[in-house]
């Protein structure tokens, strides 16, 4: 089941299965970031009120303000 990458917690593992419809030079700067489909991470920190979530991917650490995480589509794993 798709879900909001903000409705994950701190130590969840997830799934990139696509990105949705939104601002398209955004789109490839999360592509440019190893975000594509298919990418597994971890969230690894989360702001006192959500926002931004910091996740691992690739080795690296990615940190996404709400608005910009909708864009992906992941899946709990």
């Amino acid at each position: 089941m798709v879900v909001d990458l903000g409705e994950m917690a701190i130590g969840e593992k997830g799934r990139v299965v696509g990105l949705g419809r939104g601002d398209r030079p955004y789109r490839e700067k999360l592509l440019s970031m190893g975000l594509t489909p298919g990418t597994e991470f971890t969230v690894v920190r989360l702001a006192p009120l959500g926002d931004p979530v910091e996740i691992s991917v690739r080795g690296y650490a990615v940190s996404l303000r709400k608005g910009e995480a909708r864009l992906l589509r992941v899946v709990r794993l």
